[in-house]
Parts: structure tokens; sequence; C-alpha cells
């Protein structure tokens, strides 16, 4: 198993007032902006050991499981950045190097990169494998993700 490693914020620019913010792998709420409370996306890379800390959400969960020497998961990674900023307080990213995630490709069984996985509550409800265009990605998130801005209704 890979060590731990500590957990570091992101920072996050907000998209309504510029004002850099740090936001964590886990938290309890979806992270909101210090100085306008601007629900800000939540775009995160894993590592082997905390994988399973950072696809915890009150929302679903995009995960894209990719390579350095993928040259498709090149383009989609980009793809999946707009997804987050989008989807933003309705989606959280997950990103993970998968080469160094032995035990996170064998649980889900990944057979080619790069793998799109939509967990929500922690299960697995679709798979988009290879590349993807905006508009396709949209299509499959448009039936898990729910509608509106903010804090999902409890």
């Amino acid at each position: 198993m890979a060590p731990h490693m500590p957990v570091t914020p992101v920072i996050v620019t907000c998209p309504s007032c510029s004002t850099d913010n740090r936001v964590l792998p886990r938290q309890r709420a979806l992270p909101r902006c210090s100085a306008c409370d601007t629900v800000l996306p939540w775009i995160v890379r894993a590592d082997p050991g905390r994988f399973d800390e950072a696809i915890v959400a009150p929302i679903p969960v995009l995960v894209d499981l990719w390579a350095p020497w993928c040259s498709p998961c090149a383009t989609v990674s980009p793809i999946v950045d707009l997804m987050g900023h989008e989807y933003a307080g309705r989606l959280k990213v997950v990103k993970l190097e998968i080469d160094r995630a032995y035990d996170v490709a064998k649980r889900y069984g990944v057979e080619s990169i790069p793998l799109l996985l939509i967990l929500d509550d922690g299960r697995e409800v679709d798979r988009v494998a290879g590349e993807i265009t905006a508009d396709t990605l949209r299509e499959v998130l448009e039936r898990h993700v729910p509608a509106g801005a903010g804090d999902p209704a409890v």
C-alpha cells in the first residue's frame, strides 16, 4: 500500500470575486468562497492511500483515472476540469493517477484509460472509457447530477 501523503488543500480562485481559497479534498460542506460565499469548483487530486477519503462528498463524484503517458488522457483532462467548473456545487471531481493505484484499478476493473467513473454515495452509477467530448460528458452527467446550484437539498 502506498504511504499516506498529507492532506494538501488546493487553491481555487473564486469565479465571482477572484479571491484565492483553500479547498480540502474532504470536507463536510461544499467549498465556498471565503469572501463572497460563491460555491467553488471542487477539483482535487487524490493519492492511492487517500482515494477512499477523497471520493466522499455530499454530491456526485466524477473520478478521472489517468496516466501521464496516456495521450487520450491529456485530451480528456481539460474536459473534466471544465465539467468541474460548470457543475460547481453539484459535482466533485477527483483525479487519480492510476499507475500508482493498483488496488483502485483492480476494485473498479480498469482495463483501459482514460476512464471516468461517476460515483453517488460511494457507489459507481456510470462509467465512460476512452476519449470523450464535452457535450457527451455533459449528457452523461445530466443523468446523475442534481439540477440547480449550491448545497443539495437534505
